[in-house]
């Protein structure tokens, strides 16, 4: 009984870009405006070779109103998928540098999984724009 060839990883199977890759990160954050008008956003770095997303590299700024917007048009569009939460609202010290790191990783955290669904990835009419266009508007979206 014969047992597993054993070979040497070539350079490119060790160290080449992976078949599929998608990495997302949400960093960067920056506070505008003052008063009631103050807000933070959050710059938004995607790296992949999936063909659902138009970039291979992109970046766009994005805050808080405008994920919870993605989020509700996720669930109405796939009532298949289970959309995970996002970070809770923050009514006290919103600004402070702990709770912005806090919704930061928060909000990596719901992208990575949306932004790695395969049925969103291919059913969903806003992910790739969200992520990628840094002109995103919702108004072109009727939900």
């Amino acid at each position: 009984m014969a047992g597993p060839i054993n070979r040497e990883q070539t350079i490119e199977e060790r160290y080449g870009i992976p078949e599929n890759f998608l990495e997302v990160e949400v960093k960067n954050p920056q506070t505008h405006g003052f008063g009631r008008k103050m807000y933070t956003d959050y710059e938004i770095l995607c790296r992949t070779n999936i063909p659902a997303f138009k970039l291979k590299h992109s970046s766009a700024r994005r805050r808080y109103s405008d994920f919870e917007w993605f989020r509700d048009v996720l669930e109405r569009e796939s009532t298949r998928v289970n959309i995970p939460p996002l970070p809770g609202k923050v009514f006290t010290n919103r600004f402070s540098d702990e709770v912005i790191e806090q919704r930061r990783e928060g909000l990596e955290r719901f992208l990575q999984i949306v932004a790695g669904h395969p049925l969103l990835q291919t059913g969903s009419k806003v992910l790739a724009a969200f992520i990628q266009d840094p002109n995103f508007s919702r108004d072109n979206y009727h939900y």
